[in-house]
């Protein structure tokens, strides 16, 4: 076999067993089934994926890293068609909570820490969630540091997915989800119009996220800046 008709033959056996992970549940995900959806013969899964588990975390990196790209593609035109950084953030999150709901066998595969760590697609769909985060932030509305911000919604995020799912569907509180969000935006968020210690901090948030582009200023400087405003921000929520 060569390499491209391995490569061709591994992409169909995915293809297959993500369809009938998507359509009919991790049950239906047997070796012969998944074989014969894919037109192959048993033993190439075992060849190309080691055994069930390998297959199935090719086809969750496979699910997840398109996904990844289509929330890409997302904040690219948010940004340039000027979409509201917040009302962005809040649809992003919203999605984020459907496609944990819809591919419960995926999410419990893409959450866990030890895969978190290793996953190309996890790390750009954390990616994805930063340049969200990174908007909010020059606007001036922000009083945690960004790295604090994505660590709150994330975490918020895949609690509020996994205490969904521990629930049948037609007891599940549906403004769960969105009553975390608010709870976690109203910490991270500034008071519009109200003078606090906040307001110092969402400036220096706001100059931290833009510091990398104050052409102006010297590489070392724009380090120098970014180090004491580094400093002032984990000080003010520590």
């Amino acid at each position: 076999m060569t390499s491209e008709t391995m490569h061709d033959t591994r992409d169909r056996i995915v293809d297959a067993a993500a369809t009938l992970l998507r359509d009919e549940g991790p049950a239906a995900l047997t070796t012969r089934r998944v074989a014969h959806d894919a037109g192959v013969q048993a033993p190439a899964i075992y060849r190309l994926f080691g055994d069930k588990d390998g297959l199935l975390e090719a086809v969750a990196e496979h699910v997840m890293a398109g996904y990844v790209a289509a929330k890409a593609a997302v904040v690219e035109h948010a940004t340039s068609e000027g979409v509201e950084p917040l009302d962005d953030l809040r649809a992003g999150w919203d999605a984020q909570i459907a496609f944990g709901l819809a591919n419960p066998t995926l999410f419990r595969l893409l959450s866990d820490p030890d895969r978190v760590r290793t996953s190309a697609a996890a790390r750009s769909g954390r990616a994805v969630l930063e340049e969200r985060v990174r908007r909010v932030a020059e606007t001036g509305r922000l009083r945690v540091s960004e790295e604090r911000a994505v660590a709150m919604i994330s975490a918020a995020g895949v609690g509020a997915i996994t205490t969904l799912l521990s629930v049948d569907p037609a007891a599940r509180d549906e403004g769960l989800a969105g009553a975390l969000l608010d709870a976690v935006l109203s910490r991270i968020l500034r008071s519009e119009g109200f003078e606090s210690p906040g307001e110092a901090i969402a400036t220096a948030v706001a100059l931290r996220a833009m510091a990398g582009r104050l052409d102006g200023l010297s590489a070392a400087e724009r380090d120098l800046m970014g180090e004491w405003l580094d400093r002032a921000i984990e000080h003010a929520q520590a």
